[in-house]
Parts: structure tokens; C-alpha cells; sequence
């Protein structure tokens, strides 16, 4: 089985560091030579940018006008667009008893109504070149119910499920494709950051031992599905939510 993504062109967000950039260079090994990479991030962006040799747009989802930005840019550069990875986006904690509006706009904003507008530029795009077109959004396992202390997360994350689904039934016809990916704990950079402040630098091995695998998922291997569910090999999959991590939601324990 060959996964190819040659001459499409694809927006990958958050594409400095973790996921995104996994992404990134994932597709490059499958032959996509026309990436447009976007992070807020400008030296991590300029330095994959470089690494790939791949055009890139700076933007902050945080603003309203950046999907925009980043969709016209992409049509600049390909005159197209084939394909969206949905990466970036904010982990910040907040629950019940800590929350506030504040963390519900910026979360809610990054995580949802960024990719939302994003989604609409792409399918726009395809439906005016009558062309098919893959989405893929990166979402949470988080979104089934989530931990106490990421219940603002959770519910971002839920609200980009339901987006994923409704695009995917609403454009079936048209031959796009939408899917997500809920992510479980991926060693990435900034979960090490968050989780080394937190929990002291030997949190990784800790965090190992208490996982059926004895390590967590690798973001290789989300970039991987990612890279799937972008190529035609993966059609007429549309709608599909996978869970990738190492418990089984619902299982006992």
C-alpha cells in the first residue's frame, strides 16, 4: 500500500513544534511538496521552515483575521488548497472551581473557532475548484469527559469533535473528507515544559511505568495517521473520530 501526498497542498498549524511539526516532516517523507507551515512560534517556524525548505506564514489563532491570512497565503503560494491539519492549539488548565472567561475565549478561540474558519477557507476553496480535499484536526481523548482540571480543554476539544463530524456529513458529497484524532498523552515539547514545572524532570519515566506500553504515544505516530487520513489511500473515510492512545474509552478500570 502506497500513502502518498505529492503536488497536494496542505496547511499545517502549529507547526514549530510537536505535533504540527511531526506532521510536517511526516508529509515530507511522503512526498507532499507543498506545505504551508503557520505557528505563532517565528524562530521554531523559521527554523522547520528552513529544515523542510517549506513556505511559512507567523500567525497568532488568538486573532481574527488569521485564517484568513494564513488560507490567502496558501492560495498565493499553490494556487490551492488540498489539505488542513488543524495542530495548534492551547492545553491551558482550568476547571470548575478555577476557570475563567478569559481561559474559555482564548481556549475556545484557539481550539475551535480558529480550525472552524480555517475548515470554511478550505472547503470553500475545494468547492470552487470542485476538487476533493482532506481535513485533518488533531483533537483530545479529553473530549469523551476529560480530567477535572481541564474541563474548559475538554470542552473545546468536544466542540471540535462535533465540528470534525457536522463538516464531514455536510461535504460528503463534495469529496471532502474531514477527520479527527483524539490525542492521549504525547510526549511533545511543551507537555514537557508543563509537566517538568509541575512534576520535576524525571516526569516522563514516571509517567511510563504507569502506561500499559511503558512509554507514552510518540508524536511520530500521530503524524503517521495524520499522514493516512490526509492521502487518498484512506478514502471515502470521512467523519471518523480515532482514539489514539493506550486505554480503551469505556473499558473497566
Amino acid at each position: 500500500m502506497q500513502i502518498g501526498l505529492a503536488g497536494k497542498a496542505i496547511i499545517i498549524t502549529g507547526a514549530a513544534s510537536g505535533i504540527g511539526a511531526a506532521v510536517a516532516r511526516a508529509s515530507c517523507l511522503s512526498g507532499a511538496d507543498h506545505l504551508l507551515l503557520t505557528d505563532r512560534d517565528g524562530p521554531g517556524l523559521q527554523a522547520i521552515a528552513t529544515e523542510l525548505r517549506m513556505p511559512f506564514v507567523q500567525a497568532d489563532l488568538m486573532d481574527i483575521r488569521a485564517p484568513a491570512d494564513i488560507a490567502a497565503a496558501t492560495i498565493r503560494h499553490f494556487g490551492r488548497i488540498d489539505g488542513l491539519v488543524n495542530a495548534a492549539g492551547l492545553t491551558t488548565r482550568a476547571a470548575f472551581t478555577d476557570g475563567t472567561i478569559a481561559l474559555w475565549d482564548s481556549l475556545f478561540t484557539v481550539n475551535a473557532r480558529a480550525p472552524f474558519f480555517l475548515m470554511q477557507a478550505a472547503i470553500a476553496n475545494m468547492q470552487t475548484r470542485q476538487s476533493p480535499g482532506a481535513i485533518v484536526n488533531i483533537q483530545s481523548v479529553n473530549a469523551h469527559c476529560g480530567l477535572p482540571e481541564l474541563a474548559i480543554y475538554a470542552a473545546s476539544k468536544a466542540a471540535l469533535s462535533t465540528l470534525t463530524k457536522n463538516a464531514a456529513h455536510a461535504h460528503m458529497a463534495d469529496r471532502i473528507r474531514v477527520n479527527g484524532i483524539n490525542l492521549g498523552w504525547v510526549a511533545t515539547e511543551t507537555e514537557d515544559r508543563l509537566q517538568t514545572l509541575a512534576n520535576g524532570p524525571d516526569w516522563l519515566a514516571k509517567a511510563a511505568a504507569t502506561m500499559p506500553l511503558g512509554r507514552l504515544v510518540e508524536a511520530r505516530e500521530a503524524a503517521r495517521l495524520v499522514v493516512y487520513l490526509l492521502s487518498d489511500t484512506s478514502s471515502p473515510l470521512s467523519g471518523t473520530v480515532i482514539d489514539l492512545e493506550q486505554k480503551v474509552t469505556g473499558a473497566p478500570g
